[in-house]
């Protein structure tokens, strides 16, 4: 074996590209299971992706930051809500992802909420999203949010055009009151363009691993592209209020996509670096009269690998 005693210790950056690349490839394995004629035909339509060793790099300096981000809230008690929505395949899931991938999930948390049950809808409308509002010390990023009035329930028809109506006169104060009450609010749209969303759907209807993520709805939002898109600039114009102003993620292009949107939302909350006693490993204690039990095989997980 060569010996390395002269060797400079490694960039930091190195050594966590190098010890997390298996698991990191394994989350960016998205590349469906397609034939090579429709990968040569999606890349053909693609041809100025960022490439690998460029998004990787700058994912783990910006999810370094997020760390940073995480102490930050805890040690103030600062409160962080992020409102992801978009288009269905906008790839929103995906940035949700890479934001909470090294954060503790005690801090950092996902809300995706299913449709409301009967009861929920005899509610005030923004009552079911209150209890999973973040404390103080927290992160909240909602995987969609009361915004579905404005988008999928009025164009589905789930909603009246006097609730749609109501909606938009109570959003932008329920926002503000909540921005008075100290949370740092954050809305995201992940737009694609038409003929984008038409591919992403033709690879899930072609990769069994992805089919699961094409519902009904998913189908609905190609055949009245049209009213979503009005819609979404309906919504624009009625809830981009100077206390919570939307911003607009372009996502053609994934990597950038989520790039772009970490770097945007570290920019847009005043965190600072706090300061960490160092951490040093204690001596195990040794007891000379322990003797560890002997299990039984039958406790074991078979060792197929």
């Amino acid at each position: 074996m060569p010996d390395r005693s002269d060797d400079q210790p490694l960039d930091w950056l190195e050594a966590e590209l190098q010890d997390s690349l298996d698991e990191d490839y394994e989350i960016e394995f998205s590349e469906p299971m397609l034939s090579q004629e429709i990968r040569k035909i999606y890349r053909d339509n693609h041809p100025d992706l960022l490439d690998r060793k460029t998004y990787f790099r700058n994912l783990l300096r910006l999810q370094a930051e997020l760390i940073k981000l995480q102490d930050w809230v805890e040690h103030t008690g600062a409160k962080v809500l992020v409102i992801m929505e978009g288009r269905d395949a906008a790839g929103k899931g995906g940035v949700i992802k890479r934001i909470t991938q090294r954060l503790n999930p005690r801090v950092a948390r996902v809300v995706a909420l299913p449709a409301p049950s009967r009861r929920e809808q005899s509610q005030w409308y923004f009552q079911r999203y209150v209890p999973h509002l973040p404390a103080g010390g927290e992160i909240v990023l909602f995987d969609r949010s009361w915004y579905n009035r404005a988008g999928v329930e009025r164009v589905m028809g789930f909603a009246s055009a006097d609730q749609v109506e109501q909606f938009f006169q109570d959003v932008p104060e329920f926002e503000r009151m909540l921005v008075r009450s100290g949370i740092i609010l954050l809305k995201y749209w992940f737009s694609i363009t038409d003929e984008e969303q038409q591919m992403r759907f033709l690879m899930r209807v072609h990769d069994p691993m992805k089919q699961w993520k094409l519902s009904p709805m998913d189908l609905q939002s190609r055949v009245r592209w049209e009213q979503y898109t009005k819609a979404k600039e309906d919504m624009f114009a009625r809830t981009n209020i100077p206390e919570a102003p939307w911003y607009i993620v372009e996502g053609n292009d994934k990597k950038r996509e989520r790039l772009n949107c970490i770097e945007h939302l570290l920019s847009r909350i005043p965190y600072t670096e706090v300061p960490h006693e160092k951490v040093a490993l204690p001596d195990r204690v040794y007891n000379p009269d322990y003797e560890r039990r002997v299990l039984p095989d039958a406790l074991y997980v078979p060792k197929v690998y």
